[in-house]
């Protein structure tokens, strides 16, 4: 059914989930070989010193790669698509990989997605935090207790189990090298099948984080929910029920 299209490691950059991880979040590597130091030390200029700016007006229907394409050309670090009670708000955040960068999509300002016009503007490191701790249920904000890091992940109460489930599962959070055989390895005791893996890709090739996965059953698939919050190298992987018709839209926007 999902076919058996790898993904190239085109991106070696952490995603939010990584970084909520690790001690210090102004650290990340470029994809190029210059690469980035900790803040302070001169990488990001005072004008912009997290590179991350806020889009507002996106179409509802907008996904991670309409926004990278919205934005080709520049090096994305982060998309964060804001929701509220599980609904899209139109809003996201971005992360670039240096200040340049940000200057670069401030002149996307008012541009067209679609046929909505998308603000974009820039906007506080906190704001982006928040917005992440938002989206995996932390209870609480960062505050000094925690010297501007993120603070202690909370377990989360999911309503996961009260859904619909099919036979897909759709893994977000993944590292960016991740390989179908590392995805059967994480599902252990699970019987899966290479076929049966998607790894999401842009249409440039390089990895969006995320994956569908087709197992037995819908029984199959819910019983693999056991494996949600937990890691493939130092990500956590976010597991959601999924349907075969996002499978394939996931599918065919990779091959584009």
């Amino acid at each position: 059914m999902l076919g058996s299209g790898g993904v190239s490691d085109g991106y070696k950059v952490g995603s939010k989930r990584q970084r909520m991880m690790e001690p210090n979040p102004y650290f990340a590597v470029s994809s190029s070989t210059a690469g980035f130091q900790p803040y302070g030390y001169g990488s990001f200029p005072p004008t912009h010193a997290f590179p991350v700016v806020r889009l507002r007006g996106l179409p509802f229907n907008c996904t991670d790669i309409d926004i990278f394409k919205f934005f080709a050309g520049l090096d994305i670090v982060d998309v964060l698509l804001v929701n509220k009670n599980g609904r899209f708000m139109g809003e996201a955040f971005v992360v670039f990989a240096g200040s340049l960068q940000v200057e670069f999509a401030l002149q996307r300002d008012r541009q067209n997605m679609g046929r909505r016009y998308v603000e974009v503007f820039s906007c506080k490191r906190q704001d982006y935090y928040n917005a992440v701790a938002a989206e995996v249920n932390y209870e609480g904000i960062y505050n000094n207790d925690y010297n501007g890091s993120p603070p202690p992940r909370q377990k989360r109460i999911s309503d996961k189990d009260q859904m619909e489930y099919t036979e897909i599962l759709k893994l977000r959070g993944l590292p960016f090298s991740v390989t179908k055989s590392n995805i059967i390895e994480f599902f252990g005791e699970f019987d899966l099948a290479e076929e049966r893996i998607h790894i999401a890709s842009r249409p440039d090739g390089k990895a969006t984080g995320e994956a569908y996965v087709e197992f037995a059953s819908a029984e199959e698939a819910k019983r693999a929910m056991s494996k949600d919050k937990m890691t493939i190298g130092s990500r956590y992987v976010e597991l959601f029920p999924s349907t075969p018709n996002e499978a394939r839209r996931a599918e065919s926007r990779s091959r584009q």
